[in-house]
């Protein structure tokens, strides 16, 4: 199920919550205090049917101004917005700052609603336009206006339209991982701990195993059971009022300004970087804000770049991605200071000197929608899921950019990439130059030499790179490795088992010819000769010469037949023999036979 979300927004007083009242014939004010009082402090909350058929839920936020952080929290995570100002009054104080709460968000969808039109009706053409001429710097410039009177229920029905026309043009909802913003938590007695929020990104299901990230840290929950309208759901759509029964949390742990995740699919950082939307240059900002983010809201330090480019350092981590508006508030104020996007959730350290300047100068050239390519080049490589985490890749997006390499899971920027090829062969090459005898350079080392960020990406950067691999080794196929200084002997050695193929040289004869373990290794890579156990050493011609004269012997064979026939001793027999068991060619009958595999 899938429904729309609406806030209100206005000058306290001004009958939001009676114009919600008179659509839905609900009281959105919760507590008693308000009804008493008269007036909004928390965020209220009721639904209808519009005449489409269409369902929207609305989110009663406070005016006055001693309550602006709820506000916020109801706004924050709105996509549509009901703009409300009293004929009778007109532009008021708190209007103001809804205005730039609005504009600070990048709402640009909403409705402009003219209440109280019975007190002076006189007036409204007069308002209209004073409130045209506030809302023109932001994205309510052109929404569409219905004067109303919520007592007498005048123009009701055109706002009910209004309504369904805006929500008609609303984009689709972000699918994919889910985020909702946590703005009230309670218990129920017999169902335990219950969350509510507006579900602005995913599909929540009952049983789905999610992230809840508070005050806390970041804490595994499981959704017991789902409710919008107060009607139980088995699964809900952005954007819903949707309210969850969670398992294995109480409700003293949840509060607003947490959030339930897909786990490990959003970025969790205190650490980001913005551009201004709205508000004064970020150098003439106070250095210590509050930053209100969804139901949010944290206390942060601001590092500015430029006038418009800033770093912000959050008291707390919050699963935010490119693209995110957040809200700017100095915290000795009850006004909205301005809004920032961000531009980069995951920022890089500035260490050296220049770096501010380099960064600011990035970041004036970034576009706002992110660029997959800049952000490679910056890391060298990253894995694509933490692409698609930033929200640098939509869901389902694998094709890069031209200059971006695909190793397995990791996009590489294709400059790096030559560079690790070059780098490599250039130190596979110097050395075998430097140690003919060397089995080549060892995974482990080369990864050390390139500084690689996963072991994964060793194989492909190997095959970039035209070279081989062997025995946990990387060579050149060119070198089939020299030997040198002894060259002679193995030629030598070669000569002997040439006249008596069978008959290994003892460790006297191998030591006279200065070849030990690491010569006789070098000459088996080359392909020279062939090393068996118990230091056993023949060419690599000798087990197909074994097995033309086994091949002779009456079947089956004893290992002395063997002996015999091949004109060597047992040292020699028995692990030639186990060599070609290993092959298959030849097979144990019993402990003392064995047999040639035909």
């Amino acid at each position: 199920m899938s429904a729309h979300v609406v806030a209100t927004a206005g000058h306290v007083d001004h009958g939001k919550s009676t114009l919600v009242r008179a659509l839905t014939g609900m009281e959105p004010d919760r507590w008693a205090e308000e009804r008493r009082r008269g007036l909004t402090i928390d965020l209220g909350y009721a639904w209808t049917t519009l005449p489409s058929g269409r369902d929207v839920a609305f989110v009663d936020v406070p005016g006055h101004e001693r309550f602006l952080g709820n506000m916020l929290a109801g706004l924050g995570p709105a996509p549509v917005v009901c703009f409300v100002v009293a004929v009778d009054e007109g532009w008021q104080a708190q209007s103001g700052d809804h205005r730039d709460a609005v504009a600070a968000l990048g709402i640009e969808r909403g409705v402009v609603v003219l209440t109280r039109a019975d007190r002076a009706p006189g007036r409204t053409g007069a308002v209209l336009a004073q409130v045209r001429a506030e809302l023109a710097g932001t994205g309510l410039h052109d929404a569409p206006a219905v004067t109303v009177s919520a007592l007498e229920g005048t123009g009701l029905a055109e706002l009910r339209t209004a309504l369904d026309d805006v929500l008609a043009r609303a984009p689709a909802p972000a699918a994919g991982r889910l985020r909702l913003w946590v703005d009230r938590s309670f218990t129920i007695t017999g169902s335990g701990t219950v969350v509510t929020g507006t579900l602005t990104a995913g599909t929540l299901r009952q049983g789905d195993r999610l992230q809840l990230l508070g005050h806390d840290g970041p804490r595994p929950v499981v959704v017991r059971g789902l409710h919008s309208r107060n009607e139980p759901h088995t699964s809900l759509d952005p954007f819903t009022r949707v309210a969850v029964n969670l398992r294995g949390m109480s409700a003293s742990d949840v509060r607003r300004g947490d959030a339930l995740t897909t786990p490990n699919a959003w970025p969790v950082t205190d650490v980001l970087d913005v551009r201004r939307g709205t508000g004064p240059a970020l150098t003439d900002t106070a250095e210590h804000l509050v930053v209100h983010a969804g139901t949010a809201a944290v206390p942060a330090r601001l590092s500015p770049f430029d006038d418009d480019h800033a770093r912000l350092v959050l008291d707390r981590p919050l699963p935010l991605v490119l693209g995110d508006r957040v809200v700017l508030r100095d915290p000795g104020s009850r006004s909205v200071l301005g809004g920032a996007q961000v531009l980069d959730a995951d920022p890089p350290a500035l260490r050296r000197r220049g770096d501010r300047a380099r960064r600011a100068a990035r970041l004036a050239g970034l576009d706002a929608r992110g660029d997959v390519l800049v952000e490679v080049a910056r890391r060298g490589a990253v894995p694509a899921q933490h692409l698609h985490r930033l929200g640098l890749l939509p869901a389902g997006d694998t094709a890069p950019p031209a200059d971006v390499r695909v190793l397995g899971d990791w996009w590489v920027h294709a400059p790096v990439l030559d560079s690790w090829t070059r780098r490599l062969r250039t130190a596979v090459d110097e050395l075998h130059s430097r140690d003919p005898l060397a089995a080549g350079l060892s995974r482990g080392a080369a990864r050390d030499l390139l500084a690689l960020p996963d072991a994964v990406l060793v194989d492909p950067v190997v095959r970039g790179a035209g070279l081989e691999q062997d025995g946990g080794h990387i060579r050149s196929p060119q070198h089939r490795g020299g030997l040198g200084p002894h060259e002679a002997a193995v030629l030598e050695l070669e000569r002997r088992l040439g006249a008596e193929p069978f008959r290994s040289p003892e460790a006297d004869d191998l030591a006279a010819l200065r070849l030990g373990a690491r010569e006789l290794a070098a000459a088996e890579r080359t392909g020279r000769l062939l090393r068996l156990g118990d230091g056993v050493v023949l060419l690599p011609t000798a087990p197909a010469l074994a097995m033309r004269e086994l091949s002779r012997l009456p079947q089956p064979f004893t290992t002395s037949q063997a002996r015999q026939s091949l004109g060597t001793t047992r040292r020699v027999a028995i692990p030639l023999l186990e060599h070609l068991d290993a092959r298959g060619w030849t097979r144990r009958v019993d402990a003392g036979h064995r047999t040639v595999v035909r």
